[in-house]
């Protein structure tokens, strides 16, 4: 290809970021390399380079508390991947990730067109380096079927009311709502619970919600401590429990098994022992 393809749009993208400007629409966007962002913390764990010294120092306090932290990053990636291949296989074809971190390997895209290539994707975050690499991923891509947007979460309207969302997403049809490792950066004040309720009163019967959260109820001692290190570092968390967790679903139908550590949602292989040291569960939801 003249312009060398999705690489060197990713590489232009990001020496823009490295100015502190990334133009996004009519508006620009400003990286902040002062404060560790999640997007890039969880880059470092799964073993990105696209990241900076703040969130590595970050990354490397929390790792310190919860050595498995990186095993917990792996695992979610896999709850995605096995999470959209199920409802794929429902027979939904759109795709709301919302709080999608820098795409990677076993993205939504990826796994979503390999069961049906003809799956439309609309990628949510609110880290400007997201919409660096999401851009580049999406370079050669139909825009009717896929794009990225900037958005923040706590305002659910703003998401659904975006022209490039409903350029490619029928929301007449079903839609898979992704909230995977994104709604325990929400604090309670921030009502997650109204947030998912606006977000699925949005979409219409045969839609599904799934999503992934971390929790202290497997070891409430060291996740306090993980929270308190996330909270010190400027990306704090809210770890919630199973029963938290279930209020969340109010109306929806939980896909067996319901509410688990994520190695145990639907594996595609038993679960080695060292999957007990997983923090996070995982969760499937129907609106009937």
């Amino acid at each position: 290809m003249a312009d060398g393809g999705p690489e060197r749009t990713r590489q232009r993208l990001l020496a823009e970021l490295s100015q502190n400007v990334l133009g996004v629409g009519t508006h620009a966007s400003k990286i902040d390399t002062s404060v560790a962002a999640p997007a890039r913390m969880y880059d470092y764990y799964l073993g990105g380079h696209d990241n900076y010294e703040v969130d590595r120092a970050a990354a490397e306090e929390v790792i310190a508390i919860v050595p498995t932290i990186r095993e917990m990053a792996r695992a979610n990636r896999a709850f995605l991947g096995r999470a959209v291949r199920y409802v794929a296989a429902q027979g939904v074809r759109q795709f709301l990730d919302i709080g999608t971190g820098i795409p990677g390997p076993g993205n939504t895209k990826d796994v979503a067109q390999a069961v049906a290539p003809d799956s439309r994707v609309v990628y949510v975050d609110n880290d400007p380096i997201v919409l660096a690499h999401a851009q580049a991923l999406l370079a050669d891509h139909d825009p009717r079927r896929t794009t990225v947007i900037q958005a923040d979460l706590r305002d659910p309207d703003a998401i659904l009311s975006d022209t490039r969302v409903g350029a490619v997403l029928d929301f007449d049809q079903p839609v898979a709502v992704l909230l995977v490792a994104v709604l325990h950066f929400l604090a309670d004040s921030d009502d997650p619970a109204g947030v998912v309720r606006r977000l699925m009163d949005a979409v219409p019967p045969g839609s599904y919600l799934a999503l992934s959260h971390g929790t202290g109820d497997i070891d409430p001692e060291r996740a306090a401590q993980a929270v308190n290190t996330y909270r010190r570092t400027g990306a704090p968390i809210v770890a919630r429990s199973k029963q938290e967790l279930l209020r969340l679903f109010d109306g929806l139908d939980l896909v067996d098994p319901g509410i688990v550590q994520l190695p145990w949602w639907r594996p595609d292989t038993p679960p080695s022992e060292e999957a007990e040291s997983i923090w996070w569960y995982g969760v499937v939801a129907r609106k009937s």
